[in-house]
C-alpha cells in the first residue's frame, strides 16, 4: 500500500512537471535564425503533416525540436489541421502562436497586378518575372497553358480578367492564370446576360473583342461610351471599324512604335482597314468598364472620332465634320 501511494505521488509529480514544461514550451518565445529581412520564411507542402511541418520549420531556422512541437499539436488535438502554404514569422512568436498560425492557414500573401489594356504577352512577361510565384508555365506554349487551366479557347488574348490577385508566396503561376480566366468567364457571362438587346454581337466572344478595342481606344473615361457607340454604329452599318490598335496588334513584334501608311494597307486578320467586321480575337485584356460599354453603348449617331492630343476625343457624325477635326487636331490646321 505504501509503495502504491509513492508510485501515485511520483506519477502526480511527473504529470505536474510535464504540464509545467508543456505550458512553458507553448508560451515561451521561439529562438529564430532571422534572415536579412528580419523574418524566417518556410513552405509547408500539401499533405506534409505536423511532424513533417515541424521538420521543415526547424531546417528553415525555427529553433524548435520537431518532436516537441509535434507533441504539442497532438495533445492540443490540432495535428490533423495543418494548412499548406508559404509562411513568414518574426521574433517573439511562441510555439502556441505558431501552431495557431499553421492551423488557421495564416499564410504569407503576395500580389500581382494585371492592368487593363495590356496584352496576354505583357501578362505572361509580368507573371514570369514575379519573384514570389513558382513558374510552372515557363516552358509551356500558350495552347498548353490554356489546356492546363481547363480553358476551351485556342487563343489566350482577352480571356484573362485584369485585376489585383493575392496569393500565397511560391504558389504556382498556373493558379493565377486559372483565377484570372475564371474571373473573366464569370464577369463576361453576367454582362452578356444583362446586355442591351440591340447590340450587334452574335455571342459573348464578339462582345469581348469589341470591349478590347474600346479599351485600347479610350484615352479618357468620360469618352468611353461615345467611343463604344462609334464602333457599334459602324458595325451595324457594315462600315469598316478602321481602328489603329487592331492593326498594331496584327503587326505584333514587327511594330516599332510608328504606324505608317503601308502598315494600314498591309492585310492581316486584325487589320480593320482592309477587312470589315470584328477581328478574329480580342487585342488586349479589357476591364469591366470597357465590357459594360461594349454591351451598353449609348445611343448616338457618331461615326467618327479623332484624338485631340490631350487624351480626349472629338466625335463627328459626317465625314466632312471628321475631316475638319482631323485637320485641326492632327494636321495643325485652323
Amino acid at each position: 500500500m505504501r509503495l502504491l501511494k509513492r508510485l501515485l505521488w511520483l506519477a502526480f509529480l511527473l504529470a505536474a512537471a510535464f504540464a509545467g514544461w508543456l505550458a512553458w514550451f507553448a508560451s515561451a518565445a521561439i529562438p529564430l535564425q532571422l534572415n536579412p529581412d528580419g523574418v524566417v520564411d518556410f513552405d509547408i507542402r500539401p499533405g506534409l503533416g505536423l511532424k513533417g511541418a515541424a521538420q521543415v520549420m526547424a531546417e528553415a531556422g525555427v529553433g524548435i525540436r520537431p518532436w516537441q512541437f509535434a507533441l504539442l499539436g497532438r495533445l492540443a488535438g490540432r495535428d490533423r489541421n495543418i494548412q499548406a502554404g508559404a509562411y513568414e514569422i518574426g521574433a517573439g512568436i511562441t510555439a502556441w502562436q505558431l501552431l495557431e498560425k499553421l492551423t488557421a492557414g495564416d499564410v504569407t500573401q503576395s500580389q500581382i497586378v494585371i492592368v487593363e489594356g495590356k496584352t496576354f504577352r505583357d501578362m505572361r512577361r509580368l507573371i514570369d518575372a514575379h519573384p514570389d510565384l513558382r513558374h510552372d508555365s515557363k516552358e509551356l506554349t500558350e495552347t498548353e497553358i490554356l489546356q492546363r487551366i481547363g480553358a476551351t479557347e485556342t487563343h489566350p488574348e482577352g480571356r484573362f480578367f485584369p485585376d489585383t490577385y493575392l496569393f500565397a508566396r511560391r504558389s504556382s503561376d498556373l493558379d493565377i492564370y486559372r483565377r484570372a480566366y475564371r474571373a473573366m468567364e464569370r464577369r463576361l457571362a453576367s454582362a452578356w446576360e444583362n446586355r442591351d438587346p440591340s447590340v450587334p454581337y452574335r455571342n459573348p466572344g464578339e462582345a469581348l473583342i469589341m470591349a478590347s478595342i474600346i479599351e485600347k481606344e479610350t484615352g479618357l473615361a468620360v469618352d468611353r461610351g461615345k467611343i463604344a457607340s462609334v464602333f457599334v454604329n459602324r458595325l451595324k452599318l457594315g462600315m469598316p471599324l478602321q481602328t489603329d490598335p487592331t492593326v498594331i496588334y496584327g503587326l505584333g513584334e514587327k511594330f516599332d512604335g510608328n504606324l505608317r501608311k503601308r502598315d494600314l494597307e498591309a492585310d492581316t486578320p486584325w487589320n480593320t482597314y482592309t477587312r470589315s467586321g470584328l477581328p478574329p480575337t480580342p487585342i488586349c485584356l479589357p476591364g469591366m468598364a470597357a465590357i459594360d460599354a461594349a454591351l451598353h453603348p449609348p445611343k448616338t449617331d457618331f461615326l467618327y472620332f479623332v484624338a485631340r492630343g490631350d487624351g480626349s476625343s472629338v466625335f463627328s457624325r459626317t465625314l466632312e465634320e471628321h475631316n475638319r477635326a482631323v485637320a485641326k487636331y492632327q494636321l495643325g490646321k485652323k
